[in-house]
């Protein structure tokens, strides 16, 4: 009987397939079919966002004295109290003395 040593030690050679396998053709589809949905939902949102805005006030309801009320009183009052306490605040800084003397002059 004849033992031969280099069967014995030599490694088989196994030809099977990796299980894990990353489909490339499945990831790109779920890409395009995600821009897809996004652009779909941004034209609807962008839709119902014009159609909310381009609403116009009915002009046959008011009375001749009446103001179209687009925008509130209250929020414009507001606005232009801002914008005087800023103007008041320039004023001062512009009217108040330099606090630095500079000594080149």
């Amino acid at each position: 009987m004849k033992i031969e040593f280099s069967k014995l030690f030599k490694k088989e050679k196994n030809f099977k397939k990796k299980d894990f396998v990353l489909d490339a053709l499945f990831y790109w589809k779920l890409a395009v079919g995600g821009a897809f949905v996004l652009i779909i939902a941004s034209f609807i949102f962008g839709y119902l966002l014009f159609s909310k805005i381009n609403t116009e006030p009915d002009l046959l309801n008011l009375n001749e004295t009446e103001q179209i009320p687009i925008i509130d009183q209250d929020r414009m009052l507001r606005v232009f109290e801002i914008f005087q306490k800023r103007e008041a605040e320039t004023i001062e800084i512009l009217n108040s003395p330099v606090p630095v003397v500079d000594p080149s002059l």
